[in-house]
């Protein structure tokens, strides 16, 4: 079996330097990425570019909307000149307008003032439009004390719900430099603090990620989702092996 491909879908690039792109993606790469979806701030467009064999850089565009009535609006603009869509939740009529929106493609920063941001319909709407929900782990990583032991109870909540009702998720450093990235392996010791397994984690970095990113980049001999076509009758089975 094929070593996983792990991708990190929720990263900001803030540093305008011209060769933040290409530390950024070196960086990555080391740390053992396939690709990552970045996110442009107005101070990082000239960041340059970056040619790296065996690893990728999607476009990425995080959504911020003050009205859940503008949700829908902005999303349209954005569908289809951007790789993934993120929309950042926060309350609870923008987390349930995103995730009845089968044009988003994650959903970051759910919890509310009180509570996690997230529920059983909510849930349920997610899963049936196919809409993931991201485990920041930066908040983890960065935040100390009763503030890190809440983000740590919220996430074991969302997992639960996760589960029962069978939505996609992923893993995330919503890094906005090299410094806040880490790597694989070290996002999936820290999801397993709140009682994700070793197998959840790995398919949040890999599988779920990259069935995203094929939205837009479909693989070679794809025809629709289930089915693909194949070169020969010799290639049925050929990964059975």
């Amino acid at each position: 079996m094929a070593d996983p491909r792990f991708y990190d879908l929720n990263v900001h690039l803030s540093d305008g330097g011209c060769n933040a792109l290409e530390d950024l993606s070196f960086f990555a790469k080391h740390l053992g990425y396939s690709g990552i979806a970045l996110e442009y701030t107005e101070k990082a467009e000239n960041a340059g570019s970056v040619d790296l064999e065996d690893f990728e850089v999607f476009s990425a565009v995080e959504v911020y909307v003050s009205n859940a009535s503008k949700l829908h609006g902005q999303i349209g603009k954005c569908r289809s000149k951007t790789d993934v869509i993120v929309v950042c939740g926060g309350s609870e009529s923008i987390n349930r307008t995103a995730v009845e929106n089968p044009n988003v493609d994650v959903l970051v920063k759910l919890s509310t003032p009180k509570d996690n941001g997230f529920n059983h319909v909510l849930a349920k709407e997610a899963a049936d439009n196919n809409v993931a929900i991201s485990f920041d782990l930066g908040d983890v990583i960065q935040l100390r004390g009763g503030r890190r032991v809440h983000a740590l109870m919220n996430f074991r909540k969302n997992l639960l719900l996760v589960r029962k009702y069978d939505v996609p998720f992923i893993l995330t450093s919503n890094a906005t430099s090299y410094f806040g990235m880490r790597a694989p392996r070290e996002l999936i010791a820290l999801a397993e603090l709140f009682g994700m397994t070793r197998d959840e984690a790995i398919s949040g970095l890999s599988s779920i990620p990259e069935s995203i990113i094929s939205r837009k980049h479909p693989p070679s001999g794809y025809i629709f989702e289930g089915v693909q076509e194949l070169d020969s009758f010799e290639d049925v089975g050929a990964d059975d092996s």
